[in-house]
């Protein structure tokens, strides 16, 4: 199946929005999604980007059932590490399950290694769910180490009530 991967622009973001919440709904996480397609546009697309983002295309001929395009999306940021320096961190790497087995996702996730390469990025950096072993097998068979069982790495996350009280608690000295 043809294909092409390129930068999004704003008029991705209501897809992206779109593809989103299906990976959000493939990982049982549904309730955990808050972001807009307008909070995308206001993130991605300033003068100070937060993020970076590819998108998958299809031609028309070969759209979805729902009739789309834009068919998978990878969205990535860059982070620093103080031991090697630039770093690339991958939040999503997503392709629509009738798209999935022609190639779509490794090309996506071929374009976001040489973005990272190009940037002068020392690690390209993910986070797949441990019951999710199609994804876990798809990255290992390209090279990806899984770091939890390699290292002992654990993934440490504040939100909500805990981040707004450990924010406070800069407030008070």
């Amino acid at each position: 199946m043809n294909f092409t991967i390129r930068a999004a622009t704003k008029v991705d973001c209501k897809d992206i929005s779109r593809m989103i919440m299906e990976l959000a709904l493939f990982e049982k996480m549904t309730d955990q999604v808050k972001i807009s397609s307008e909070e995308l546009e206001r993130d991605g697309f300033c003068p100070n980007p937060l993020f970076e983002c590819l998108v998958a295309e299809v031609p028309k001929e070969n759209k979805s059932k729902e009739g789309f395009t834009t068919v998978g999306y990878g969205l990535y940021f860059y982070t620093y590490s103080t031991w090697k320096g630039r770093s690339m961190y991958l939040e999503d790497l997503y392709v629509m399950p009738e798209f999935r087995g022609f190639g779509i996702g490794k090309g996506l996730l071929s374009t976001v290694a040489k973005v990272a390469k190009e940037k002068h990025c020392a690690r390209l950096q993910l986070s797949v769910l441990d019951w999710n072993a199609p994804s876990r097998d798809f990255y290992a068979t390209r090279g990806a180490q899984d770091l939890t069982v390699k290292e002992g790495w654990h993934l440490i996350r504040f939100d909500g009530q805990s981040l707004d009280d450990l924010g406070n608690d800069a407030q008070k000295k």
